[in-house]
């Protein structure tokens, strides 16, 4: 499936990190996800209830950052990707998670992770 809904630049405060400060202080972090499934129907009916409602996927993934804690980067992209892929109309899903203020000495703008999941 090519059709896709593409949500970028979401902003989300969460605990994720490998060093103890970072277990316990919220940290900005920024997900962007694409959601492929059949858009035909929501093209041809301009109905909401013929989409995956983008709302609801970025409350989604709202939730897991403000409910969950991780240690690694890419579990918490693969959460992203669980809770998302339990609506049987997305065939499959592109999760990445950018970290904004990386933990290293280094002059380092983000880390972060891509993860591509399919049924």
């Amino acid at each position: 499936m090519s059709d896709r809904i593409e949500l970028r630049g979401l902003a989300v405060l969460a605990l994720c990190g490998a060093l103890p400060e970072e277990r316990v202080r919220r940290q900005p972090f920024v997900v962007d996800v694409d959601v492929f499934c059949d858009l035909r129907a929501a093209c041809a009916t301009d109905d909401l209830d013929d989409t995956v409602n983008y709302g609801l996927l970025c409350e989604q993934v709202d939730d897991i950052a403000r409910d969950e804690q991780f240690t690694l980067l890419e579990r918490f992209a693969q959460r992203v990707a669980d809770v998302l892929m339990a609506d049987a109309r997305i065939s499959a899903v592109t999760v990445s998670v950018r970290k904004m203020r990386p933990p290293v000495p280094q002059q380092l703008d983000t880390s972060g992770v891509r993860i591509h999941r399919e049924r």
